[in-house]
């Protein structure tokens, strides 16, 4: 028997958001945290959940679990001042899990068999990610605004969540942490694991202005609709 966990990170800053807490903010009639949620709620796969959210924020995450009846969620807790601290305090509180899904709470459209896929690759190679090939064309440019290279498309992947690990590897990761990273995949990436990266969706959007918020429920709304 496997025990699965789910770190759900929400304990960002929402600078882009125009002064409103994205994770509670409305999306088709419920705080965009309430959709995250349900998802793993409702993943067959998932054993236990819990919420990072900012440490003002975290009585009235405490509510929505009550309110919805979140039975998979077994705590709620604080954050730290980056994401990957947020992920860390997530870590500590999961109890007896031998594999481990992290989500970012502003990605409330992810779909049960986006997990499970997710849970499935990294089942051969102890880590997996889902990501979306590149279509723009992208530039590396210098801090100058010149550019300095153009590296191949046909390798370059933008990088969603879950990301799911291994618990002893990503535990490891994040115990020999050095300075900031943007993905947990990259800690573990620096340790030497290989990790394998799957197809994400392009619904699995991140909220991060208020446009993202329209189409998000868009997508929504969309599913509801059959």
């Amino acid at each position: 028997m496997r025990k699965v966990g789910a770190v759900i990170v929400a304990a960002g800053a929402s600078r882009r958001m125009g002064g409103v807490n994205k994770i509670f903010a409305n999306l088709a009639g419920k705080p965009l945290l309430a959709h995250t949620v349900k998802v793993f709620q409702q993943c067959s796969s998932i054993d236990q959940v819990v919420i990072v959210l900012n440490e003002d924020k975290v009585e009235e995450g405490r509510r929505l679990v009550k309110e919805y009846g979140w039975s998979k969620v077994s705590e709620v807790c604080p954050g730290g001042p980056r994401r990957q601290d947020s992920v860390k305090e997530g870590l500590q509180r999961l109890t007896g899990c031998q594999w481990v899904v992290i989500h970012d709470g502003a990605r409330p459209c992810l779909s049960p068999d986006l997990i499970e896929r997710g849970l499935e690759e990294a089942g051969h190679s102890g880590a997996a990610i889902a990501a979306l090939p590149v279509t723009d064309t992208i530039k590396v440019v210098s801090p100058s605004s010149f550019v300095e290279e153009t590296p191949p498309r046909q390798r370059l992947w933008a990088v969603q969540t879950p990301q799911v690990f291994r618990f002893d590897i990503i535990s490891e990761a994040y115990r020999k942490a050095q300075g900031d990273v943007t993905d947990d995949a990259t800690l573990v990436e620096n340790l030497g694991y290989k990790v394998k990266v799957y197809p994400g969706s392009e619904a699995n959007i991140k909220v991060t202005t208020p446009e993202d918020l329209v189409l998000a429920e868009a997508i929504i709304k969309s599913r509801e609709r059959g």
